[in-house]
């Protein structure tokens, strides 16, 4: 679905009330303000020490509300070369410095990553299946994904088996939830 160019506000923080431009781009769905705002709450609201992972930026909605409330460093995934020319001129109108904005294939970004950030914002499409394809590549790279706390947004619930969920919510046909990858123990006992 096409719009035309709108904005969003970012709910609280440095930025609070600045404007995020969100480009015309088709599937491209910047999380609502209620659903950030629980988010946010479910993080505890200030993310200070936090490094955040924000896969499949798209208006880096959740990535830039995370800056504003002191997250350490921010990257920025995405692949859409009009969406990361908007990135950037957030990034350039806000002033920002620690946020990283890397144009590549999510999904090959996330199989080559070898230190996980605190928290990871894993929203794409939901007309895809790279909810679960990411899923799935942090499942098998669980050792280090294991302290990672992973927000996902869906229509359709993806596989969480392997995962616990943390808190998780609705609004409207939309869900939501906080998961971690499940803490196993390969103790052997003798």
């Amino acid at each position: 679905m096409k719009r035309e160019n709108s904005g969003i506000k970012i709910i609280a923080g440095t930025h609070r009330g600045r404007t995020i431009s969100v480009p015309n781009i088709e599937n491209l769905r910047p999380t609502p303000n209620r659903i950030r705002e629980t988010l946010f709450n479910w993080l505890q609201q200030d993310l200070s020490n936090k490094i955040c992972l924000d896969l499949f930026a798209g208006s880096g909605a959740l990535g830039f509300e995370a800056l504003s409330r002191n997250a350490t460093y921010v990257t920025m995934v995405e692949y859409n070369p009009i969406a990361i020319k908007n990135l950037h001129n957030i990034k350039t109108k806000f002033s920002i410095i620690n946020l990283d904005i890397i144009r590549v294939d999510a999904l090959i970004y996330l199989k080559n990553l070898t230190k996980a950030p605190d928290v990871l914002f894993l929203d794409p499409p939901y007309s895809s299946n790279l909810l679960q394809q990411s899923l799935d590549i942090i499942k098998n790279k669980s050792d280090i994904f294991i302290n990672t706390v992973i927000y996902l947004e869906y229509q359709e619930k993806p596989n969480m088996h392997d995962f616990a969920v943390l808190k998780s919510g609705r609004a409207g046909s939309v869900q939501y939830a906080l998961i971690q990858p499940q803490k196993t123990s390969n103790h052997m006992i003798y």
